[in-house]
C-alpha cells in the first residue's frame, strides 16, 4: 500500500522529464464514500469494474464511515457524496445516509434499479432530515435499446420510472449520461429532454455527462499534463474546479479504510493519500492518471457543485 511518503518513479515528472501538472488541496468541501464495487449489474463499460459479488473495493459499514464523516465535519465539509458499485446493495447505506444528513446535504449515485426500488420505504424517512438528499441515476443513452444493451433488458424504463417515483415523493433527481467523443452536447441533451417529457420528469432535470473513463487498470496513451499545460490552458478558476482540489474519496481496500485523491483514481495506489483526511491534504496531487486527462481536457467532474 502506497503511503504519503512512498510515491512511484514518475510521480513528479513526465517520461520526458518535464515537471508534471499538479493540484494542491487546501480544503475538503466534498467528501465521497465508495460503498464497494459490488453491484447488481455487470455493465461492460463500468469505470470501476463493478459486478455482483465483486470485492476489489470492499463494502463499507456504518462503523467505517462514521469517523470520516466526523473528521470531515471538523474540517468544514459542505456535502457528502456516495458512489459504488451500487450503494443500495450495501446493508448500512440508509443508516449511513441518516447520520450524514443530520449534518450536511448528500448525493447518491445509483443505477435506479432493483436495490433502490426494494428500499424505497426505507429511504422515505430521509425526507425529514435536516439536510436534503439528491439521487443521480445513470441513463447511459436516450435510446432504450442502447442503454439496455449495457445495463440489461428493461432497465431503461425501470430506472426512469424510479426517477419519477423519487421526484413524486419529494426527492431531487439528476441524470448521468455517457458523452461520446466529438458529440453535439446541445443536441444530445435535447434528446434527453424529450425522454424526460415522455416519462414525466421535469424539463430542467440536471444532466451530468461523462466521457469513457475505461476499465480499472487501463493505461491508454493520453497526452501528459505538465505544469506548463496547467498554466497555458487553465486559469486559477478552472484549476480550482478540479475535484482533487476540493474533495477526497474514502474507500475500503483489503479491509482498510483509505483516502484517495478523487473518485476516478482508486485503481492506482499512488493516489492513496493516507488514512485520514488531514493527512491527505499534505500531498500534492500529480496529474498522472489517464483519467486526469479527462478532467483536464473535458472538464469532467463527478461533483455537481462546480
Amino acid at each position: 500500500m502506497a503511503t504519503v511518503l512512498d510515491r512511484p518513479q514518475g510521480w513528479t515528472h513526465t517520461p520526458d522529464g518535464e515537471p508534471r501538472g499538479y493540484i494542491d488541496s487546501a480544503r475538503i468541501e466534498e467528501l465521497w464514500f465508495h460503498t464497494g464495487t459490488t453491484c447488481n449489474l455487470s455493465c461492460p463499460f463500468c469505470l470501476e469494474g463493478s459486478r455482483p459479488g465483486d470485492n476489489r473495493l470492499n463494502r463499507i459499514h456504518f462503523e467505517d464511515a462514521q469517523p470520516f464523516v466526523d473528521e470531515a465535519l471538523e474540517m468544514g465539509v459542505e456535502r457528502f457524496s456516495f458512489t459504488g458499485g451500487e450503494p443500495f446493495v450495501i446493508r448500512d447505506i440508509v443508516r449511513i445516509l441518516d447520520y450524514a444528513l443530520d449534518h450536511r446535504p448528500c448525493l447518491v449515485l445509483t443505477n435506479g434499479t432493483d436495490p433502490l426500488i426494494k428500499r424505497m420505504k426505507d429511504i422515505l424517512p430521509l425526507l425529514d432530515k435536516p439536510h436534503p438528499i439528491n439521487f443521480r441515476i445513470s441513463i447511459d443513452h436516450p435510446a432504450a435499446a442502447h442503454h439496455d444493451a449495457g445495463r440489461g433488458e428493461g432497465n431503461f424504463d425501470k430506472s426512469l420510472q424510479t426517477a419519477v417515483r423519487l421526484i413524486e415523493r419529494g426527492f431531487t433527481v439528476s441524470i448521468a449520461r455517457h458523452m461520446p467523443a466529438e458529440e453535439d452536447t446541445e443536441q444530445a441533451d435535447g434528446m434527453y429532454r424529450e425522454v424526460f417529457k415522455r416519462f414525466g420528469l421535469p424539463a430542467d432535470t440536471t444532466i451530468v455527462a461523462f466521457p469513457d473513463f475505461l476499465a480499472p487498470g487501463s493505461n491508454p496513451n493520453v497526452p501528459q499534463i505538465t505544469e506548463t499545460c496547467m498554466t497555458t490552458y487553465h486559469t486559477v478558476a478552472t484549476r480550482a474546479s478540479f475535484m482533487c482540489g476540493f474533495s477526497r474519496m474514502v474507500v475500503k481496500k483489503d479491509g482498510r479504510m483509505r483516502v484517495y485523491a478523487c473518485t476516478l483514481v482508486d485503481d492506482d495506489e499512488a493516489y492513496d493519500l493516507g488514512d485520514t483526511l488531514a493527512d491527505s491534504l499534505a500531498v500534492r496531487v500529480m496529474l498522472g492518471h489517464h483519467r486526469c486527462y479527462s478532467c483536464f481536457a473535458y472538464g469532467a467532474s463527478c461533483s455537481e457543485s462546480k
